[in-house]
């Protein structure tokens, strides 16, 4: 007898619906085709163990699978319940009539019980388009399935569900999330508050020209100024995901399998913080079986690379180009993947190797050149791209104990929204451009017009400094930003300056 059931495969954050045939003819042997990976043709022996242990036979004949199309690579282990399930129904196991109607997937134990799958979200986003009527699945993933609306998701905790569910003696409610409640209800839970930071106005005043326009900043200051402190609370003053951002960011970390079981939907911006050992890969994504990287982990959200000299120059170098393009594309022989990976940029560093180089009270002891080798280790191009150098000084006995009340994230968050807005507005709501950072060349030169007055201003800060075409461009973008936070319509000559001040790696004194 031959039945097909329907599965998913996951390439980049898309999903492409496979058909599994299962076939039950004279004979002994079991054969798989159809390019499985290696974890595809051991589900043998899972779908053998959990059907004997949930009161099922193995079919002692010929089965032959076929998994469609062909020339698709099959790979993991989620395919054990959509081929399982066939198996069942062409040994007369299993009521056929209803399985062309869902999509199965799920890993099986040996007990018969099923472990989490990988990108739920792109499978089910994809069995609506194709007209499926629900998704079966383990009950792990079936909260963050079930936040596509118009489908029946329906979690299951093993095969012996499944069949009582096809076989019409088991009810099973299907899982209903209200998404946009469960979107609204948790927006912006942060821990952390700029509140609890003591001093360091000019560092918030930074961090929120960065929020209010979506730019790349790094913090340069001694061991203990608070850093990482501050960068840490970047994600609280960010304006809330919109409920496109949140499901873009959600399929993200589904595919990578990130999402908890409890969690149906990434609500808050995600803040991605890598150990300064992490490989080019894990950064940027790849690998055999492409996965995304923390680049596209922190998608919509911020990338905090702390003690930035100390990462490898390669792992750096590759992220030059994903920050310019807002994607990153994995190619391979037989195909390309594409994650999006539209991030913040938040680095911070110490001036030099000992930490006190330019400190107002601590001597720095590095060697002559040392400081300028110490910075060298971080490229001209990669420092182009960040548009906020900002100095952080420690802060003082008398600001750290002092009880005056600092200004709470919300605050500064209702200015950065007021900014976005503003933003967004004159971007005439493009999907694609949601911050003053990510302006082309040409939107620059349309929107970020200056008078005389800053041309001569910006024309005696390239020439001091030296600065790049880029770096010229990016200048202009935080000009653009912080007259929107002004509430400007025009770039004036002190939106100009201090969008130049945050210019520090370029200015003379820190050039060793």
């Amino acid at each position: 007898m031959l039945v097909k059931t329907f599965g998913s495969a996951v390439y980049g954050i898309e999903a492409i619906t496979i058909t599994v045939e299962v076939n039950i003819a004279a004979g002994t042997k079991y054969f798989i085709v159809g390019l499985p990976d290696v974890a595809v043709k051991e589900s043998y022996f899972r779908i053998e163990s959990a059907l004997k242990n949930t009161g099922f036979r193995m079919p002692r004949q010929q089965v032959v699978v076929n998994m469609a199309p062909a020339d698709i690579k099959k790979e993991g282990s989620s395919y054990d319940l959509t081929i399982a399930t066939a198996v069942l129904a062409a040994s007369g196991q299993l009521e056929p009539e209803n399985l062309d109607k869902y999509i199965i997937m799920g890993e099986l134990s040996l007990d018969g019980s099923l472990q989490p799958i990988k990108g739920a979200l792109p499978i089910a986003i994809q069995a609506r388009k194709d007209g499926f009527r629900g998704f079966i699945l383990p009950k792990q993933n079936a909260r963050e399935a079930a936040i596509v609306n118009d489908l029946e998701v329906y979690g299951v905790d093993n095969i012996k569900e499944v069949a009582g569910f096809f076989n019409g003696d088991l009810n099973i409610e299907p899982e209903v999330v209200n998404t946009r409640e469960e979107f609204y209800n948790s927006l912006s839970n942060y821990d952390s508050d700029f509140s609890e930071v003591k001093g360091q106005e000019n560092i918030k005043r930074a961090l929120e020209i960065a929020a209010a326009g979506g730019h790349n900043v790094i913090l340069i200051g001694p061991p203990g100024a608070g850093k990482t402190m501050l960068a840490r609370r970047l994600p609280s003053i960010l304006p809330p995901l919109s409920l496109y951002e949140s499901l873009e960011t959600t399929k993200i970390h589904s595919v990578a399998g990130k999402l908890a079981a409890a969690d149906a939907l990434v609500t808050i911006r995600p803040f991605r913080s890598p150990h300064h050992t992490i490989s080019d890969v894990a950064l940027v994504g790849g690998g055999g079986n492409p996965q995304p990287g923390e680049i596209s982990l922190a998608h919509n959200g911020v990338l905090f690379l702390d003690e930035l000299p100390e990462f490898k120059r390669s792992a750096l170098e590759v992220m030059r180009q994903p920050l310019e393009e807002r994607r990153v594309t994995i190619s391979r022989a037989k195909f390309t993947v594409d994650y999006p990976s539209s991030f913040m940029l938040v680095a911070s560093m110490n001036p030099c190797p000992c930490g006190y180089y330019n400190h107002p009270e601590k001597e720095c002891i590095c060697p002559p050149g040392m400081v300028q080798k110490y910075l060298s280790k971080i490229s001209g191009p990669l420092l182009d791209r960040i548009d906020l150098h900002v100095e952080v000084t420690p802060v003082n006995f008398s600001e750290l104990s002092s009880d005056r009340a600092a200004e709470k994230s919300e605050l500064i968050r209702e200015r950065v929204i007021a900014a976005r807005e503003i933003q967004i507005e004159r971007f005439g709501n493009r999907q694609d451009l949601h911050a003053n950072a990510q302006m082309s060349p040409q939107m620059v030169r349309d929107l970020c017009k200056i008078d005389v007055a800053g041309q001569t201003l910006l024309k005696k800060a390239m020439e001091k400094l030296g600065l790049s075409a880029r770096a010229y461009d990016r200048i202009l973008k935080v000009s653009r930003t912080i007259a929107d936070l002004a509430g400007s319509e025009e770039i004036k000559l002190e939106h100009l300056a201090e969008a130049i001040h945050f210019r520090s790696l370029d200015r003379e004194g820190w050039a060793g």
